[in-house]
């Protein structure tokens, strides 16, 4: 058994390297351009959706409050007529990537921590590189890649979104893997 402790470099580097690699992948190739398409009649779907003054947060339309309500024929009758969907609405204002981030990288150490901790718990010192590379690998592609399976089957999500970002995924649990059984210690 591998202290946390002990751990504390592999799962920094490894934080660091996949932040830097999503950075590659996000700005740099132009596969993820595709995610988002841009609103029909941009203009006047904007200015309804500001004259309904909405706060951030998730919707989902056409509303129901309770499972026992989709039976009614008013309410079966708006998903028949449609749209359906699902829609986040974020705060106003020029968007800053400060924040999400900042916020990311919390994340890809929270992630470190795990692929740490499983692989702390299951492996000695000494373990070969391969096998300390499959279990903090593995650990990292539950987090950053099957995660994003429930966005396509709940919330709607294109699943040719969720392949490129199970693809994401991968790559960031190799980079994980890769430094864990780099850095592990001896």
């Amino acid at each position: 058994m591998v202290s946390l402790a002990s751990l504390w470099l592999p799962i920094l580097v490894s934080a660091l390297f996949v932040f830097l690699v999503s950075s590659v992948l996000h700005m740099v190739l132009t596969y993820h351009r595709t995610d988002y398409k841009q609103l029909p009649r941009e203009v006047e779907t904007l200015e309804a959706l500001r004259a309904a003054a909405l706060a951030p947060g998730f919707y989902f339309f056409p509303y129901c409050a309770s499972p026992k309500e989709m039976g009614n024929p008013e309410v079966q009758k708006k998903f028949e007529q449609g749209p359906v969907g699902m829609m986040t609405v974020m705060p106003s204002g020029v968007p800053t990537m400060g924040k999400q981030l900042a916020i990311w990288f919390g994340f890809c150490l929270l992630v470190g921590v795990f692929a740490a901790y499983l692989a702390g718990r299951t492996l000695a010192a000494g373990t070969a590189y391969l096998a300390v590379f499959r279990v903090a690998g593995c650990t990292a592609f539950l987090a950053y890649g099957v995660g994003q399976i429930v966005e396509s089957i709940w919330h709607g999500r294109p699943w040719s979104n969720t392949f490129r970002a199970l693809f994401d995924g991968l790559v960031y649990a190799l980079v994980t893997g890769g430094t864990f059984g780099w850095l592990w210690p001896r």
